[in-house]
């Protein structure tokens, strides 16, 4: 990249994604074999019904050392996807970046940009920031400005919005928070940010281009009870439960077993 020596990894989550990964992966090493620098992109299929990982295995003979196809035998869930390709990250920056190809992997230059001048740990894409080009949905929209207050009332974060699906970490402080994450659908976003957030560390919005490449249909009264769901069960862990202090208690311990079992 532009600007960066060390190398950064790029995570692609991908879930029955056929008829757009070819194209997705070839554009994003494109973008950034057009950076320079060092980079490696993993793409993890998680559980696709279609021919998303065969096609996606196929295009690393086309890109040596730089492109790692993993896959979930079952679909877990967008978290559960990123936590296993992060064991195969080598990256000194981790960056998430949705397959559908919404957003331009460009734009994770200035997202690196944003992060050096502001010295941030993190750097999200937000639908939300004033300078955001945002082409979606009128009920997206008032969805993601319902979620936003939501997410202010409990937990007062620094951002408003958490679920853009692009995003750029420092690796230590991305592992550092992974290990205390335990959602892996709805809100996974939410309680990496949360989390981050809880560790003091820093967290800053960056305007994004988003250009959806499909229709979208209108959101059920069963995911919107999901997303609810599991942002009520993080507000429970942090604030009531007290989950998250306890896992770091343990670990000073050492009590791995005591560990292991709160985590089932």
């Amino acid at each position: 990249m532009l600007g960066i020596k060390e190398k950064i990894s790029i995570i692609m989550p991908a879930y029955n994604e056929e008829g757009r990964i070819e194209s997705s992966i070839i554009e994003t090493a494109r973008t950034f074999d057009e950076f320079g620098g060092l980079w490696e992109l993993i793409v993890l299929d998680d559980g696709s019904t279609d021919r998303t990982y065969e096609l996606a295995l196929a295009l690393c003979s086309k890109y040596p050392g730089k492109l790692l196809v993993k896959k979930n035998n079952y679909n877990h869930g967008k978290g559960r996807a990123i936590k296993k390709a992060l064991r195969y990250v080598s990256g000194d920056y981790v960056a998430f970046l949705d397959a559908d190809m919404d957003l331009h992997p460009v734009q994770i230059q200035a997202l690196f940009d944003i992060m050096q001048l502001d010295k941030a740990d993190i750097v999200i894409g937000s639908k939300l920031h004033p300078n955001s080009i945002v082409q979606y949905p009128l009920q997206r929209k008032v969805m993601s400005m319902v979620y936003y207050w939501l997410v202010r009332l409990l937990f007062n974060l620094p951002c408003h919005d958490t679920q853009t699906g692009l995003k750029l970490f420092k690796i230590e402080v991305l592992k550092n928070v992974f290990r205390r994450v335990l959602v892996k659908k709805f809100a996974f976003d939410l309680e990496v940010l949360v989390n981050a957030n809880y560790l003091g560390y820093k967290i800053v919005e960056a305007p994004i281009v988003l250009k959806p490449q499909r229709h979208y249909g209108r959101i059920g009264p069963r995911a919107t009870f999901a997303i609810i769901w599991d942002t009520l069960a993080v507000f429970y862990r942090m604030y009531i439960l007290k989950y998250y202090d306890r896992i770091d208690y343990y670990r000073r311990k050492g009590m791995a077993k005591e560990f292991r079992r709160m985590r089932r």
